[in-house]
């Protein structure tokens, strides 16, 4: 009788995200809900491919409850492997995943040397299911990019055996549409003809399948942020996969975990000024039940009439948290000013228009930094503007253009010296 062995594969729980309790609560409780989910499955092992924690050096107390659990998960006998997340490197190569590996929570996967220009990965064996796990740690920006260019192909695909390959990075070939101008990497930098090609850092799942890639995976983010709270409200599903497989692969199945509920209010605003729009999102908000939700507001469109820092959106905020929602998403890249449009047309200088908008809405932006506040702010804001209106010079590498923005921009903020020393 042939055995069948299964794996959980996991990706992008970016653990202490949140700063708000309620929400760091929830992403702690909802990957300990998908370990417990695991273990009732009867994994054999769990693969996370990247950004277990969302910073390299994380909040202590967050740390201490998901090491925890995964602890409880491996004295059950269910090792736990994983590769970094682009969150989850740093430069000096000194991460808490590194710190949790030393414990003997969990096993990195991620190994290998450069020799003679190649770099030459080696296959970490499950123990029980004889699988063989190899992966590439991600780097920030997409530069892992530089691994897949030298990596020794030949020799991984040359290995025989249930073969699963860990990865965190965007592909050419299966990129989402908002994510268009992500740096991404082609597929066919990949070793061909894996059982099992396990993915990380897009937030949005996906099975793709390509000849010699027959199966190439993303789970999504378990909990999300940003965009990913919206896509959720509006009905798309989170959780992880479990991966049924022999000598080969059987079959995938995705298992949702649902997080919390959550409500998606869109409001378009046009024709209307900010008078009329403050209250009938006041009174529309009132009819909705947001206790122990997630509520996503998302205001687009073109005000008639006055300013949009007239709306008054932090006190709706701060009226639906007083009625128990546990966080509020606010989107209003959208919305528009007719007065601003009517500026650009009166013939003033564009500089003097940023500076306007800037003095009128600096107010919104909550700062603790002094320095960040009121007069010092708005010359900050217009310096930086100054820096990034100087473009990529010519034969300048996308790094150099990036790495001069980034000083340039240190020394407005003043924070150079203090790096300097």
């Amino acid at each position: 009788m042939t055995v069948v062995n299964t794996f959980a594969h996991i990706a992008d729980v970016h653990l202490g995200e949140n700063h708000n309790p309620a929400i760091k609560k929830l992403e702690i409780e909802t990957f300990s809900k998908t370990l417990d989910i695991c273990i009732e499955r009867k994994v054999d092992f769990i693969l996370i491919c990247g950004d277990l924690f969302h910073v390299p050096i994380p909040d202590l107390e967050v740390v201490k409850e998901a090491v925890t659990k995964m602890r409880k998960v491996k004295e059950l006998g269910i090792p736990i492997y994983a590769i970094y997340g682009s969150h989850d490197y740093t430069p000096t190569g000194t991460s808490i995943i590194d710190l949790i590996e030393s414990s003997g929570v969990l096993v990195k996967i991620a190994r290998g040397k450069v020799d003679d220009d190649k770099l030459k990965l080696d296959f970490v064996q499950d123990e029980k299911t004889r699988a063989k796990l190899v992966g590439i740690n991600a780097r920030k920006m997409g530069l892992e990019s530089k691994y897949y260019e030298i990596l020794d192909r030949e020799s991984l695909e040359q290995e025989e055996g249930f073969k699963v390959f860990a990865f965190h990075s965007g592909l050419d070939e299966f990129k989402p549409h908002h994510l268009r101008l992500m740096e991404t990497i082609a597929i066919s930098l990949f070793p061909k003809d894996f059982d099992y090609y396990a993915g990380g850092h897009i937030h949005k799942r996906s099975e793709n399948s390509l000849p010699g890639y027959e199966k190439v995976v993303f789970p999504g983010a378990l909990t999300g942020y940003g965009r990913d709270l919206e896509d959720t409200s509006k009905g798309e599903k989170r959780g992880f996969y479990i991966v049924n497989f022999t000598d080969k692969l059987e079959n995938v199945e995705f298992v949702e975990n649902k997080p919390v509920e959550s409500i998606y209010y869109e409001y378009d605003p046009t024709g209307k000024s900010s008078v009329q729009v403050q209250t009938e999102l006041k009174e529309n908000l009132a009819q909705l039940d947001v206790a122990g939700k997630i509520i996503v507001l998302k205001v687009s469109g073109e005000l008639s009439g006055g300013k949009i820092s007239d709306i008054g959106f932090p006190s709706l905020v701060e009226e639906l948290r007083q009625r128990g929602a546990i966080d509020i998403h606010l989107n209003k890249h959208g919305l528009k000013s007719k007065e601003y449009t009517a500026i650009a047309t009166a013939g003033e200088e564009s500089t003097a228009i940023e500076s306007r908008i800037f003095k009128e809405n600096i107010g919104e932006v909550k700062v603790s930094v002094e320095a960040l506040q009121n007069e010092s702010g708005l010359r900050i804001s217009n310096e930086l503007l100054e820096i990034l209106r100087v473009g990529k010079q010519e034969n300048e590498t996308k790094e150099s253009y990036e790495r001069r923005l980034r000083e340039h921009a240190l020394e407005v903020l003043g924070a150079k010296k203090v790096i300097d020393g």
